[in-house]
């Protein structure tokens, strides 16, 4: 909402001892949030010029310019009397006044003006556009200004109000009131206690026989007032004053008529719109749409309605669509002298529905999707009326209709405690009452509450809460201390913290980059990573307003939003990325109930907290990385090395390593992975994860190159593993006994099954890892050795050659009758 402060003093009766940036920093506080001080947008010679002739000369490139003459007064004329300029525009003829921008001036963009040759002449001086200087006006037409309006040579930045100050304000929705001068004035005198006279004490007439209107949709519109002004002279220029306002506010002047419906609006915060009476064809009716009736708007576009749509029409069809945008066939035209004014009140949620359904936003639609006062149609068209008349020359005709009347607000009821208990500050309740008074509030007060009704235009007092707010805006936010809550002594961060960090800091020094993407995804990324139609990873937890239909529910993998940053790096040209992400999925639990809503107003009950953490899904944390490019870079030490699928399988067992825990890597066949270069990482059995290549259709799918791997895994598997969490390992002191074995097995026995075996055999074995896998001529076909070393200790003496003898064997033997293992010569 732009506010021209001049207007503005002029309401409340501003002191001059309060500047603009006072005023801007008090409504701020205010909840009326400044974005900028607009002012002195031009500077330099900006002037009034007569034009003494124009000659039109076409050009070489199809235009046609104007090679003119313009009178801007003794102090800046030439000594031929005026001056020389080329102007393109064609809305203008010898004789009109128009405006001059000399050399020297600056105009909104840093734009300089200087004397230059073009098109064959020296043009000294430029004549201006609304759009050059700043202000809403035609790009392709200049601006004319009204005879005698101004002498040539008089400045013409005060004659424009280009000097004025605009508050920029961002006005939020519940604060609909504030988007017109009457709210913002209302505020600014709350804000300095001043007396406030409400420009819409406006003495109404009765109503009586005036336009025949019928309401049939009187949910989409509770109030229509409609007043006539017969007589009125189209002819007549709007005043200085009032266009210079409505330029301020960042609206364009267009005609005398359409002018004061936008100065009313702005002044009030009520949309008027005005129709051609001559036009009009029998009775106004409100109501529903047919679907697929057409209607032109003013903007020309042929609109094809639906039955959502609320609209006007006479006895032709649809002459307007409510609330939004009227008819071309009833518009207030050059040749207008009998206009009906319509003041309606539209219901919020209509209007917000037809203006999106019709990609049709507008000044008027702007108002009524945040709330306008609905006590206001009458006195809107009866103001809108006086100054037709008094601008104008017409005459207000004697009956005024008005269909419907407005619903009043629930009373609120807040104790009278609250907003001391609130906000930390003392408010006492005669404060409190002066506060919502202030606002428009009828209040009553007893020994422990106050009962506050409030105003027709307070659409957003509904709570006792509501009420401190507007008390909290009086009384200063600025008041209210800043204590910092005492924190309680800590222990710290938990166990299962401090291991998340560490992994963290393992994850940095494997050189992978973390990132952090959005937890959304949806089945066009599911079938992306080439998931079979059944696979568990399909199910998601679906949002009820998900930020893109693509994307509606929750991920179950972190491989999806690694990939979109992965293909978003690639693409931007960098060969070696090394992503990691440590973050949590969401896996629905199986039968799991719908999540209840229950209200703010109070605390929910244990019963209710537990019902909603029954509905919550699976969130455990995952860790997974993906790799494209070099892992080691080429340089003039050398070629680098391409990331392998192995890597990512190493990068997993260093976290095990990290967390002091051993996992079992085992081949696997599952998607998005390699079928052939794919690891299942097992803990104590379970899968936790998996790691290798990717699969060439999953790369192909995103666009990215061959060869990049991937892995994810349970973090808080992991965590939950590690004996740092929960009782400490007991330790022995015993001196540590070693020995190595290498076994001959078939090729296609797994190694991990091997080590297992040896594990399992003897209490006595602490470790068990393998170091050699050889395949070759000194083995027999079909067969490979495993190089395996052992740990022995007793947890309470030093084991004796003989137990040592005896644990070997009986590894060499596990392995034998499990696997069919023999012990290498």
């Amino acid at each position: 909402m732009r506010v021209p402060v001049e207007w503005l003093r002029e309401l409340v009766g501003l002191p001059d001892s309060i500047s603009t940036e006072q005023l801007a920093a008090r409504l701020t506080q205010f909840d009326l949030k400044l974005e900028e001080i607009i002012g002195d947008v031009v500077t330099g010679p900006l002037v009034a010029g007569r034009v003494l002739s124009l000659d039109k000369e076409p050009q070489k490139n199809g235009k046609t310019i104007n090679w003119c003459r313009v009178d801007v007064g003794a102090e800046h004329n030439d000594a031929d009397g005026g001056r020389g300029i080329v102007c393109g525009a064609h809305n203008f003829v010898e004789g009109d006044l128009v405006v001059v921008s000399l050399p020297g001036a600056v105009l909104p963009g840093g734009f300089a003006i200087a004397a230059r040759k073009t098109y064959g002449h020296i043009s000294d001086g430029m004549i201006c556009s609304g759009a050059e200087l700043g202000i809403p006006g035609d790009a392709d037409g200049i601006i004319v200004l009204d005879p005698g309006s101004a002498l040539p040579g008089e400045d013409a930045i005060d004659l424009l109000g280009l000097g004025a100050e605009v508050l920029d304000l961002e006005v939020n929705p519940d604060r609909g009131y504030a988007l017109s001068m009457r709210g913002v004035g209302r505020d600014t005198a709350l804000a300095y206690g001043l007396d406030f006279a409400d420009p819409a004490d406006i003495r109404v007439p009765s109503s009586g026989e005036g336009y025949p209107i019928r309401v049939e949709d009187s949910d989409a519109c509770p109030v229509f007032a409609a007043r006539a002004v017969t007589g009125f002279d189209p002819a007549r220029p709007t005043p200085r004053w009032m266009a210079q306002r409505i330029e301020q506010a960042g609206m364009r002047s267009i005609s005398l008529a359409v002018d004061i419906t936008n100065y009313v609006m702005l002044e009030l915060g009520h949309p008027i719109h005005g129709y051609d009476r001559a036009t009009l064809q029998g009775p106004i009716v409100v109501r529903r749409a047919t679907a697929g009736e057409k209607l032109t708007t003013l903007d020309g576009v042929v609109r094809s309605l639906s039955a959502q749509d609320t609209v006007i029409v006479d006895d032709r069809g649809p002459i307007g669509l409510a609330g939004v945008m009227g008819g071309e066939e009833t518009e207030l035209s050059r040749a207008t002298t009998d206009i009906l004014i319509e003041a309606a009140h539209w219901k919020a949620p209509m209007i917000a529905r037809t203006a999106r359904l019709h990609k049709l936003p507008s000044e008027a639609s702007k108002r009524y999707e945040r709330g306008v006062d609905p006590a206001l149609p009458a006195r809107a068209a009866q103001r809108v009326a006086e100054l037709l008349a008094e601008h104008g020359g017409g005459s207000i005709d004697e009956g005024m209709t008005v269909v419907g009347s407005p619903a009043g607000h629930a009373a609120v009821r807040m104790a009278i405690d609250l907003p001391t208990r609130v906000s930390g500050v003392e408010i006492d309740p005669t404060t409190a009452v002066q506060a919502l008074e202030g606002n428009g509030c009828e209040v009553s007060l007893d020994h422990s509450s106050l009962t506050a009704t409030p105003p027709s235009w307070r659409f957003d007092i509904n709570d006792p809460n509501d009420l401190v707010e507007e008390i909290l805006r009086v009384v200063g936010y600025d008041q209210v201390p800043s204590v910092l809550p005492v924190a309680p002594a800590g222990r710290g961060l938990t166990v299962a913290q401090k291991l998340r960090r560490r992994v963290g800091m393992v994850l940095a020094g494997q050189g992978l980059t973390e990132v952090l993407t959005f937890p959304f995804a949806g089945a066009g990324d599911f079938d992306r990573l080439g998931l079979p139609a059944d696979d568990v990873r399909r199910q998601q937890v679906l949002l009820e307003n998900p930020l893109s239909a693509e994307e509606p529910g929750m991920t179950t993998t972190l491989l999806t939003g690694l990939l979109r940053s992965l293909v978003l790096n690639v693409g931007r040209g960098h060969a070696d990325v090394h992503l990691v992400e440590s973050g949590r999925v969401f896996l629905p639990r199986a039968g799991g109930a719908e999540a209840p809503i229950y209200g703010v107003d109070r605390r929910p009950s244990a019963e209710q907290i537990a019902a909603l953490e029954a509905a919550l899904p699976d969130q455990p944390h995952h860790v997974g990385l993906v790799m494209s490019g070099e892992l080691v870079r080429s340089g003039w030490a050398g070629s680098g090395r391409q990331a392998m699928w192995g890597d990512a399988i190493a990068v997993v067992q260093r976290l095990a390593d990290v967390l002091h825990i051993e996992v079992e890597v085992q081949q696997a066949q599952i998607m998005p992975w390699h079928p052939g270069r794919c690891a299942a990482v097992l803990l104590d059995g379970r899968v936790i994860g998996h790691a290798g290549e990717l699969h060439p259709r999953v790369l192909k799918a995103y666009g990215l190159p061959a060869g990049v791997v991937a892995a994810e895994v349970d973090l808080d598997a992991l965590i939950e593993a590690s004996p740092e969490v929960g009782p400490r390992p007991e330790f022995s002191s015993f001196p540590v006994a070693k020995e190595d074995l290498a076994l001959i097995v078939d090729d296609t026995v797994p190694a991990s099954a091997v080590h297992d075996a040896l594990a399992a055999s003897s209490p006595l074995i602490e470790s068990v890892r393998l170091f050699d896998v050889y395949v070759g001529d000194q083995v027999p076909a079909g067969k490979k050795s495993l190089a395996f070393a052992l740990r022995l200790r007793a947890p309470d003496r030093t084991l004796a050659d003989e137990e040592i003898r005896t644990a070997r064997e009986a590894a060499v033997a596990a392995a034998g009758s499990s696997q069919g293992a023999s012990l290498r010569a």
